[in-house]
């Protein structure tokens, strides 16, 4: 399969690597040192499962000098989806399926704007694994899930043609009929953590314990699942206590990306992990007092990054 990674971080690039790996025909963007270091020495991944190198490695930094793909893995931070959404178009042709790993539950509307509705579609992932250094991905979780399907829940043939080249990977593939329930029910949790994560500036085991803390993990979620439910998507009854048990079991030094982002001082995705809360709970007259106040209490770390990496004028 001809394959376009649009966004050669963490996911994409192990996700690419591993597919690459299968002898599927992969293309990875990327930009400046990282584009530099995989066109020289190819893409290199450290995991827990297995180390390896792509080399040669097919990589550019823009999709316009590559002819259409089969797919599109699209991988880049929430903050980039329209840029990058606009970027793929000459790789787009009339057969092209683009499949969006970003987090939120916003990315197939936005991208679909752009591309058309009819090449997106819905997925999510559960991986933890980052850009170590140019050219370098370390993958550190047992964990390498990808759940997908069409918007509509219909079970196509490109949908299994992509499940059979994902699956040949090794990694965790499943189809869903219910996308929009599945994307629903990862906010839960990701908006949960990354917002208090962001606000404490500690692992998960320093905060999952504390009465008052734990209150506030809970009262987040249960507004995500509020704003889900009042759009007639149909989450599990027990929703948020399987997070929380979730967050009990995991290992005790877990930090989410956007919190990772924070620490840091990059850019984050504030607006697709906690803004988005309210701004459907608004459209939709459902309050949503705590993302609000997480959202107002990050916007201006939020602020400063963004302020930090624009280009000077």
């Amino acid at each position: 399969m001809r394959i376009l990674i649009m966004g050669t971080g963490g996911v994409g690039g192990y996700y690419g690597g591993l597919l690459a790996q299968q002898g599927n025909e992969v293309a990875f963007i990327a930009r400046g040192a990282h584009l530099d270091a995989i066109r020289q020495e190819g893409l290199k991944v450290q995991s827990v499962h297995s180390d390896f190198t792509i080399f040669p490695a097919n990589a550019a930094e823009d999709p316009s000098q590559l002819e259409p793909v089969d797919l599109i893995l699209f991988c880049v931070k929430t903050y980039s989806t329209d840029e990058s959404a606009q970027a793929i178009r000459p790789a787009v042709g009339p057969g092209t399926a683009v499949m969006s790993l970003q987090n939120g539950v916003e990315a197939a509307e936005r991208i679909g704007k752009v591309v058309g509705p009819e090449h997106v579609i819905g997925a999510t992932t559960w991986l933890s694994s980052a850009v170590e250094a140019p050219g370098l991905i370390r993958q550190v979780s047992q964990f390498r899930r990808i759940v997908f399907g069409e918007l509509d829940g219909n079970r196509t043939e490109r949908i299994q043609s992509i499940y059979e080249v994902l699956n040949q990977t090794g990694i965790t593939v499943e189809v869903s009929e219910d996308i929009h329930k599945v994307l629903w029910t990862k906010l839960v949790f990701i908006a949960a953590v990354s917002s208090v994560g962001s606000l404490t500036r500690l692992p998960m085991g320093d905060y999952r314990s504390i009465p008052e803390t734990r209150s506030l993990l809970s009262s987040i979620m249960q507004e995500v699942e509020s704003v889900a439910r009042a759009q007639d998507i149909r989450l599990d009854e027990n929703v948020v206590q399987n997070w929380l048990q979730f967050i009990d079991d995991a290992a005790p030094q877990i930090k989410p990306s956007m919190q990772l982002d924070v620490e840091t001082g990059r850019r984050t995705e504030l607006e697709s992990m906690v803004g988005v809360i309210g701004r459907k709970g608004r459209e939709l007259g459902v309050p949503t007092p705590i993302a609000d106040f997480v959202y107002a209490s990050l916007l201006p770390v939020e602020a400063k990054a963004r302020n930090a990496s624009a280009p000077p004028p």
